[in-house]
């Protein structure tokens, strides 16, 4: 605001000075409105011996101008280097609008109950794992934690950029800084404050701005040359034609001074960060968390999509696809498989029981026997049933037999040590998880990959279900690196996994993408891409975001260097006069902020010819 004040009174007073014809002494008046700060970082830089910059490019100009006589065009351009500037606060306001609202998941307080029973507003950082906490309508939850009192809809769009709320109950799950809408909850934590959801966001933002991309450092370093380079080519551009004829020193001086003007890199040094400064931030407001603007890069040249399958392409969550009874029938094979894994904790245990929920019969269940790397044994009404994997059956004599009709887990079952039949168990696949990889595919990336410890059948199918074009089944947290490694040598690579099984092979990857909402914490520590909401079609859309933003740069270097190189040797003859300077200068700033804004808006529908062609990009 105070910038934009600054612009409009100069502009005012430099309209009143040059339609009253006042003595030139009052230009001098909107020159230091508008430009005392440029003065003042150009001696700065002089101090700290770091001379060659934008600001002591303008100073050294419009002095110049100033010197010679040209009141009006060292106070125009001025003001319009401001307005440019004030364009690109604008911009990077803009930006950082979408990462302070990100920010806003910060909880300020957190409700806990004291000794008399009242409720009390406390620092979240003051609360300890397995505190209860009560989160009212209307309130963030400041600490991850588990719902023991109450039902409610959230909402989690900070968080996972969803905008549809999430009912949850007692016994679900709920992340900091997302936000109830309806009942009062009373709430478990599982974590300290620092270790929160929220918290982990918000560190990974803050620090986002710190890794550069190679485009960025280019671009620093270019202009750490190119500003002194220009400065001599300036001074050579009077001092040459002056020796041959002196008679012509202020025509070449002038045109040195215009040369300085259009020379200036504002355009590129503000542009490219701002580029990817509003990638980050539109990313994150759409549920996606990239640490790094040279993550944004890398992800960008990937050719190669590696895939765990658990948790990642499946939900991780078994459910019984088929029966195949030898003995009995498949109700009374699913009766009994229920009651022996009634007491255990297994996940396949668990879709047993779904599958059979009346379990709760007058059927006496006795000797229940864990063996670990085997299966379970017990008693029921009676008979010995054995339920678990084909090393079971051999151990108790069983004469078992494999599944010729579906893939999948194989759980054999034996009633009194004579083999009974068995159940196939299968992951579920996300529902979205087919869609991402046509997604995916339909952007260039042709080699997708799925590496998986679970087994060669199980993985077989789910490759062949999504259209997966390799994939590589019982493997080792190490044989994952090692298999990535070599895939790695054909090009750039990206890993997505969601487990502590995956970190150390996503820490390996090009780019290692985690499914983070869900996941472990390790797993979002070695990523360099977070997935707040655990969903495989926001992997084909950060591709997509990091595609558009290095579009952006790259239209934004090719159009202002043109546009410089062109401008420069116009003004060098003396083509172009200072008012060509402004718009080689502010106008094209003006224009690359402006691109470099679109960084922030992801629309699927503007990705149709990424899409038809993306070898362009």
């Amino acid at each position: 605001m105070k910038k934009l004040l600054r612009v409009i009174s100069s502009a005012f007073f430099l309209i009143i000075i040059y339609f009253l014809k006042l003595n030139p002494i009052f230009y001098f008046i909107p020159y230091f409105i508008a430009g005392y700060d440029v003065l003042f970082e150009a001696l700065e830089g002089i101090k700290e011996h770091e001379i060659f910059d934008e600001c002591f490019l303008m100073a050294l100009a419009t002095i110049g101008a100033l010197i010679l006589g040209e009141y009006l065009e060292a106070c125009a351009v001025m003001i319009l280097y401001q307005t440019g500037e004030l364009f690109g606060d604008y911009a990077s306001d803009k930006t950082r609008e979408n990462i302070t609202k990100l920010m806003d998941i910060r909880p300020d307080y957190a409700n806990i109950e004291n000794s008399s029973g009242q409720v009390e507003k406390v620092n979240p950082s003051e609360i300890k794992k397995g505190s209860i906490i009560i989160v009212k309508p209307g309130e963030k939850f400041p600490i991850d934690g588990k719902i023991i009192e109450g039902h409610s809809s959230i909402d989690t769009k900070a968080l996972t950029g969803e905008s549809l709320p999430r009912d949850v109950n007692i016994g679900d799950e709920v992340l900091s800084g997302c936000v109830n809408l309806s009942g009062l909850l009373r709430i478990k934590t599982i974590k300290e404050f620092h270790d929160s959801a929220a918290s982990k966001i918000l560190d990974l933002v803050e620090n986002a701005s710190s890794r550069k991309s190679k485009s960025e450092k280019f671009i620093t370093r270019f202009a750490k040359i190119y500003t002194p380079f220009v400065c001599i080519c300036a001074v050579l551009l009077v001092i040459i034609p002056s020796i041959i004829n002196p008679e012509n020193f202020m025509t070449w001086f002038y045109r040195a001074l215009t040369f300085l003007v259009i020379s200036c890199p504002c355009a590129l040094v503000i542009s490219v960060p701002l580029t990817f400064f509003a990638a980050v931030g539109g990313a994150g407001k759409a549920g996606i968390l990239i640490k790094g603007s040279n993550f944004i890069e890398a992800l960008s040249k990937i050719s190669s999509m590696v895939f765990d399958k658990t948790g990642t392409l499946t939900h991780g969550v078994f459910q019984v696809k088929a029966v195949h009874p030898d003995i009995r029938t498949e109700n009374e094979l699913l009766h009994l498989a229920a009651h022996v894994e009634r007491y255990s904790s297994h996940p396949v245990a668990d879709s047993l029981r779904k599958a059979y929920p009346n379990e709760s019969d007058s059927c006496e269940v006795s000797e229940v026997e864990e063996i670990a790397g085997y299966g379970v044994k017990a008693k029921v009404n009676g008979e010995i049933i054995c339920v678990g994997n084909s090393r079971f059956m051999e151990k108790i004599g069983a004469d078992w037999h494999p599944c010729s009709r579906n893939s999948g887990t194989i759980i054999h079952i034996a009633i009194n040590n004579i083999y009974a039949g068995h159940i196939v168990i299968s992951d579920v696949v996300k529902e979205n998880a087919k869609s991402a990889i046509t997604q995916i595919k339909s952007l260039g990336i042709n080699k997708i990959i799925m590496l998986t410890g679970d087994t060669h059948s199980s993985a077989q199918e789910t490759a062949i279900s999504l259209g997966i074009d390799e994939f590589y089944a019982q493997l080792l947290p190490s044989d994952k690196v090692m298999k990535l490694e070599e895939i790695m040598k054909s090009g750039k690579s990206a890993f997505v996994g969601d487990g502590i099984n995956d970190a150390p092979v996503i820490a390996r990857s090009d780019v290692g993408i985690a499914m983070g909402a869900l996941g472990s914490d390790a797993a979002v520590e070695a990523a360099d891409v977070v997935l707040m909401n655990d969903d495989p079609l926001k992997i084909p859309e950060a591709v997509r975001i990091s595609r558009k933003c290095m579009s952006i740069v790259k239209e934004n270097i090719v159009f202002t260097v043109s546009v410089k190189i062109l401008c420069l040797l116009l003004g060098a003859f003396g083509i172009a006069g200072m008012w060509t300077a402004v718009f080689a200068d502010v106008g094209v700033m003006i224009l690359a902020v402006c691109n470099a804004l679109r960084a922030m808006f992801v629309d699927e529908n503007s990705y149709a010819t990424i899409l038809k062609n993306p070898t362009k990009i």
